[in-house]
């Protein structure tokens, strides 16, 4: 528990440093080669499946692996080493600092007005087309992706490393990589990333769920509108192409009295999801500062939990 509020702080001061070799990017390059490598063995659909399979299972593997024996060995040289380097493997597997100033750069832009510098700053954090958006749907894109994250990129990584520690937390963050690169429903990746995407929803059940209660709990700490968060979840949770993303998203709606969802670009393509939420009221950037607040009390909400189930147990 030491060891998870010292990676927390760590986040919080720092993030994640571009400088820094972090271990998804490595997990990145191996994936990225193991793709090429199905693409060469396997050529039809039936084939690239069990490729998918094999890259899914090879990479959350590998992952687990080599940080368990990395923590393992580094304990017989010394007990300090093993300490700062399971810190280290920790505060890399979750993203809170990064999502709120990723975020933060587009809610500034839009402040100023400067509308052509938000619609690039928020290209940089969501998959869809921002070049046409206005200010209000650039707003809403932001809110979603801070949102959605708040789960898969906080709550979910927070909740494995308790369970698991560092091994755990870095094989999600591994599940979670494989997802962004390869779990698409397009063309290219609909057989290869079929197993990674069915492997993310599966790691995700039930964190999403978790996130949305913590969030319905952040919003009457921060008081926003607890009663309509909680309606909202219950009502609109189903309202998304995810079986997960809908839950924290759908909490966040609520609480904000916003709507969230609807049509958006994707590489050129109109893609129609349905709406979250109610539309009250017009989405602003203020929105997306709240929705960090959301974020970060949740994250505190977590600890506090974790914490006090540290002290019953001992």
């Amino acid at each position: 528990m030491i060891s998870i509020l010292t990676a927390f702080t760590m986040d919080m001061i720092l993030g994640d440093p571009y400088w820094f070799p972090h271990p998804v990017r490595i997990i990145g390059i191996f994936v990225t080669s193991m793709e090429k490598l199905i693409r060469k063995v396997f050529m039809y659909p039936k084939g690239l499946k069990l490729g998918g399979v094999i890259l899914a299972l090879s990479t959350v593997f590998i992952t687990f692996a080599t940080v368990a024996l990395t923590l393992h060995y580094s304990k017989k040289v010394h007990t300090y080493l093993f300490w700062g380097i399971n810190i280290i493997f920790l505060w890399t597997s979750i993203a809170p600092k990064t999502l709120k100033v990723e975020s933060i750069k587009v809610y500034k832009a839009l402040k100023e007005n400067d509308i052509s510098n938000a619609r690039i700053l928020l290209s940089y954090i969501v998959g869809r087309d921002t070049t046409s958006l206005n200010d209000s749907e650039i707003a809403k894109a932001a809110v979603e992706t801070v949102a959605e994250n708040t789960s898969d990129g906080v709550i979910a990584p927070l909740i494995y490393m308790f369970l698991g520690g560092a091994p755990l937390a870095l094989a999600y963050k591994a599940i979670n990589t494989l997802d962004s690169m390869v779990g698409y429903k397009n063309e290219k990746y609909m057989h290869l990333g079929w197993a990674s995407a069915k492997l993310d929803d599966i790691a995700n059940y039930i964190p999403a769920r978790i996130t949305g209660i913590l969030i319905i709990m952040s919003s009457a700490i921060l008081g926003l509108d607890t009663q309509r968060s909680f309606l909202i979840l219950k009502r609109d949770h189903l309202k998304h192409s995810s079986p997960n993303a809908g839950y924290p998203e759908a909490a966040t709606a609520g609480a904000l009295n916003i709507q969230l969802g609807g049509a958006n670009y994707y590489h050129g393509k109109l893609v129609d999801k349905p709406t979250i939420g109610d539309d009250t009221k017009e989405i602003s950037h203020e929105d997306i500062k709240k929705v960090n607040s959301l974020m970060y009390t949740s994250a505190f909400l977590t600890l506090m939990i974790f914490l006090v189930i540290s002290i019953l147990v001992k």
